[in-house]
Formats: C-alpha cells, sequence, structure tokens
C-alpha cells in the first residue's frame, strides 16, 4: 500500500486505531500490570509503548529530529487510566505533526533511529503495522486472562466458516 495523501492516511490510520481502543476498553484495570512471564511487556508496557514509539520516534523522525523514544515503562503513565490518557494524548501530538505534512513530503526522507533513510510514507506505513503487531500481543495476553475480546471485524472465524460454502 503506497501513501500518497496525508488526509487519507489519517482517515485510515485513525480506523486502525479505533479498532485497537475498542480492545484496550476491556482491559480489566486490575490486570493492567499483567505479563506472561517476569522480564516480559505487561499489557501497560504494551500499550505505554504504542503510544510512545509512535510519538517519540515516529512523531519525531517524520518530523526530521532523531527519535526520542526512552521505553515503556511506569514513568510515564501508572495504573489503568493514566496509561490509556498517555495513550490518547501521544496519538493526539502524532497527529497533529503528521498533519503538518504535506502530500509531497511523503516523498521525502527521513532517518530511522540507526541512521538508515527511509520515505516517510513508508515509515508511517511502519507505524501501523507495529501497532497491529502489538494489538494481536494483547488479544493473547487478555486471551490468556480469559478476557472476552472485541471480533477485529466483527465476525469470530468460527462464524466465517459456518457463513462460507463449503469446497
Amino acid at each position: 500500500m503506497e501513501i500518497t495523501s496525508v488526509d487519507s492516511f489519517i482517515d485510515y490510520y485513525e480506523k486502525v486505531r479505533a479498532r485497537t481502543l475498542r480492545l484496550i476498553e476491556v482491559v480489566p484495570p486490575e490486570h493492567i500490570d499483567f505479563s506472561y512471564k517476569p522480564g516480559k511487556f505487561s499489557i501497560g508496557d504494551q500499550i505505554r509503548h504504542i503510544a510512545a514509539i509512535e510519538r517519540f520516534m515516529y512523531g519525531e523522525t517524520i518530523s526530521g529530529r532523531k527519535s526520542a523514544y526512552a521505553g515503556c515503562g511506569k514513568e510515564l503513565a501508572d495504573g489503568y487510566d493514566e496509561t490509556v490518557k498517555f495513550f490518547n494524548e501521544m496519538h493526539q501530538e502524532t497527529i497533529e505533526i503528521i498533519k503538518k505534512l504535506s502530500d509531497d513530503d511523503l516523498n521525502r526522507k527521513c532517518l530511522t533511529p540507526p541512521g538508515n533513510e527511509i520515505t516517510i510514507w513508508k515509515w508511517l506505513r511502519a507505524m501501523i503495522e507495529h501497532e497491529i503487531h502489538h494489538r494481536g500481543e494483547l488479544y493473547i495476553y487478555l486471551n490468556l486472562l480469559d478476557v472476552k475480546t472485541p471480533q477485529i471485524y466483527g465476525f469470530s472465524a468460527e462464524e466465517v466458516e459456518s457463513m462460507s460454502v463449503k469446497i
């Protein structure tokens, strides 16, 4: 998928973000610090990581600055409500940065954290892929906790199978 318009990118990204938010909304606040094993991201870490990478890596680099990502620990936001607030604030800040780009800017180059050049539209596409990756991990975490999670597009795999023709 090539991104040629800032407005259409933002429209698409907000739809991706809405699906992520629907998942975050079902996180039981008492399980924000759950991790499947010691030393791995907790649910809160996952949420803060999506937010901090979006704002401090992608937002900074598309602006021509170096990545300022410094981790995703509780020092950024502690507890469910504060973590969700941080998540939403970082997203809004990043959207404001993206809105300042022109459609032509999407074809400019920016630098990744190790200093490799990448076209901005490709970097923005990677940002969405990054969020979707971590959203998938959140689904697994919540399934381990037996939390009912929202269907991403409205149907489970079993429901799609039951509606499909047999070949």
